[in-house]
């Protein structure tokens, strides 16, 4: 293995579909993309152009598939190198003969991420460009999609390099400090700038809390006494009928869960038992398994019904919102810790996700 020779592999996901990308990369990879190709000769190909021809097995002769082959010169390439790409029918069976035609001719299969460590090893992209093309890849949400954007233009290596620069100079300011007492180097103004690094570094800090937050996505559990509203809630922030309303209580006897994403974030909102005492043991092991998911989750959202008697509060994770249900109804008590919420008409439902983004993501997070 050398970090020059022709590399080749499947750039589209495995399985059927219109359009599959096959990816040759290295030195020499025009001259093996000629040996596979019936048209227009690569070698002599202008850098972003298309053309159509035929990728042929270069041992037979044998006609694989019509194809579009896209040419890039170095360094004008994803990887610097010369490389290009076959776009042919998504079939697994024309992917397959293609890169094995490939190997045919010269260029061997890509390691694991190897187009990637080229890009950096040839100085496209730096190290943290380098995984926000695993983080864009793989985000499920929009809020994941726009920080590995922003990291892969180079918004995060700007800040850590225009932090460097801050660090070397208070460094060599210090230096003065020591070196040169007597000519009066402020030293105020070494502690001004250590403070602004500090705030700078824990901005950067919380910017990581966010991109793991918004890769791996969260847990949000409802939780609250029989007919509180928990379910109407759910279906409320969904915005569609996902679990079963009813006017008796205990009629949600284990857990449901739901994709939701709110402000880019990916969670997963369980809706819980009712919590209450209770001889049944059916309707009891559902409400330990609620206790239980309220203590694993990543926010709790306690649920409480304001038109009814209130009830006692059990104890609560830390992280738990108090939200007060049936806002439309006249109420039998009032909180300011709980936001009122009407899952009929909607009220309080924007400042309840606003305090979701909020908990998960700080004042003006995202």
């Amino acid at each position: 293995m050398t970090l020059k020779d022709p590399i080749c592999a499947i750039a589209t996901p495995l399985g059927k579909g219109a359009i599959g990308v096959v990816r040759l990369s290295g030195e020499g990879a025009l001259e093996v993309a000629s040996r596979v190709w019936r048209g227009k000769d690569p070698r002599k190909l202008k850098g972003g152009r298309f053309t159509l021809g035929e990728v042929v097995d270069p041992e037979t002769g044998e006609v694989l598939d019509q194809a579009l082959l896209l040419v890039f010169r170095a360094p004008r390439s994803y990887t610097g190198e010369d490389a290009c790409e076959f776009h042919t029918h998504g079939s697994m069976a024309v992917l397959r003969r293609v890169l094995e035609a490939l190997v045919k001719a010269g260029a061997r299969l890509a390691g694991p991420g190897e187009f990637t460590f080229r890009a950096y090893m040839n100085g496209k992209l730096d190290l943290a460009q380098a995984e926000a093309v695993l983080a864009l890849v793989e985000a499920e949400g929009d809020l994941a999609r726009r920080q590995a954007l922003r990291s892969l233009e180079g918004s995060f290596s700007r800040k850590i390099a225009a932090l460097e620069d801050r660090l070397l100079s208070l460094l060599a300011h210090i230096q003065a400090l020591l070196d040169y007492p007597e000519e009066g180097v402020e030293p105020l103004e070494a502690r001004r700038v250590i403070g602004e690094v500090l705030e700078e570094v824990e901005a950067l800090l919380a910017q990581a809390r966010s991109s793991r937050l918004a890769q791996r996505g969260a847990r949000l559990a409802l939780i609250g006494a029989p007919n509180a509203g928990k379910s109407s809630l759910l279906n409320a922030l969904l915005g569609y009928e996902r679990a079963l309303v009813s006017p008796i209580p205990g009629t949600t006897r284990d857990y449901l869960e739901a994709p939701l994403e709110l402000f880019g974030i990916p969670l997963v909102a369980v809706d819980t038992a009712g919590i209450r005492d209770t001889l049944d043991p059916l309707e009891r092991a559902g409400v330990e398994r609620a206790l239980r998911i309220a203590e694993e989750a990543d926010l709790v959202l306690y649920v409480a019904d304001r038109s009814a008697p209130r009830p006692s509060l059990p104890p609560l994770p830390p992280r738990t919102l108090k939200v007060a249900t049936k806002a439309d109804l006249p109420p039998l008590w009032e909180d300011a810790e709980f936001i009122p919420v009407s899952s009929v008409t909607g009220e309080g439902l924007g400042q309840l996700k606003e305090a979701i983004r909020e908990a998960f993501l700080g004042r003006g997070g995202g």
